[in-house]
């Protein structure tokens, strides 16, 4: 009910009708995984330099559909991050406007739901880019992988587990059997994090 209730208050906010269809029944049973590598971890200052979506269907990750950007940054890199992300102020300067970058996200999104690893700073950090076009942030169900994997692996019979449960990237590839296919790429995490769901999924008889 709760959450009727704030998609009809996002609807009202909307200011572009051209997007209405975030709030459309999902056109299919997909769900779309995806990453962002930024210039840092500010998300009220920080900015998106590269994007990468995919899509899940049913027990599979769907490679071949997929979006792929390259953002031009709003401010300068800073040499930490690019020893994290390994991208260049040279290799984003020719990247894509942010809103343009947004426009293509938010087309190949839809209204499905989404599926990420510390989703909540993905979203803060696309929100920054289109609410002061669109009046809202992404208006889409959440889904975070860290959060299923608690609930799997959390014993409720063992209360200082949570002490030592790895929510870790790393940890959770490791537990559940999946290759490390190199992190702090935005594709690369974008697929070992559906992996990761889908793992889950099959665990819990989803």
């Amino acid at each position: 009910m709760w959450r009727n209730i704030q998609q009809a208050w996002w609807q009202y906010r909307l200011k572009d009708p051209a997007y209405q269809f975030l709030f459309d029944s999902p056109p299919d049973d997909d769900l779309i995984c995806f990453d962002c590598e930024t210039t840092g971890l500010n998300p009220k200052q920080d900015s998106i330099i590269s994007l990468s979506a995919l899509k899940i269907r049913t027990s599979s990750v769907l490679t071949s559909q997929r979006l792929n950007l390259t953002i031009k940054p709003t401010m300068q890199m800073s040499a930490k991050s690019i020893v994290v992300h390994r991208l260049r102020h040279v290799d984003v300067e020719q990247g894509l406007e942010p809103s343009e970058a947004m426009q293509q996200f938010l087309s190949f999104i839809g209204s499905r739901p989404l599926v990420g690893y510390f989703l909540e700073f993905d979203v803060a950090m696309v929100n920054r880019l289109v609410k002061p076009w669109l009046g809202i942030g992404l208006p889409n169900r959440q889904i975070e992988v860290s959060q299923l994997y608690y609930q799997q692996f959390f014993k409720p019979h063992a209360p200082h587990q949570s002490e030592s449960l790895d929510l870790s990237f790393n940890a959770i590839l490791k537990q559940l059997d999946l290759p490390q296919l190199g992190q702090h790429d935005a594709f690369n995490d974008a697929l070992m994090t559906a992996m990761i769901y889908l793992k889950l999924r099959r665990m819990r008889g989803g």
